[in-house]
């Protein structure tokens, strides 16, 4: 199985901010802030297909999560993208900086492959 570090960048998506009007329990805001966008170069040495799950650890925390490929030129290698969501805040620490918010972007996480 594949074991490599790459970096994370949480952020906000379009259909992440109309989920969230239509209600965080919804499948349009789940389904957004629930898969790991990976490079389309990534996901083929990887061997990944669009719904693997994948482990992803970092300092403050574990999530298990589905992958998607990016459309090629999107992502570049070795940088993961996903919708804040619960399962992103779970790989953020709590110490908020004075700012109120979280180190949320740049985070060093390991991802394994766990269910091709």
């Amino acid at each position: 199985m594949a074991d490599e570090i790459f970096i994370l960048i949480p952020g906000r998506t379009s259909k992440q901010g109309c989920g969230i009007s239509e209600g965080k329990f919804l499948e349009n805001y789940q389904r957004e802030t629930s898969r790991l966008q990976v490079a389309s170069e990534d996901m083929e040495r990887l061997g990944l297909s669009e719904g693997d799950k994948v482990k992803v650890t970092g300092e403050h925390g574990q999530i298990e999560i589905e992958v998607f490929g990016a459309r090629p030129g999107d992502l570049p290698p070795g940088l993961l993208f996903m919708a804040y969501g619960d399962l992103s805040c779970q790989l953020m620490g709590s110490d908020t900086h004075g700012t109120g918010m979280p180190t949320s972007k740049g985070l060093d996480v390991r991802l394994e492959i766990t269910h091709p």
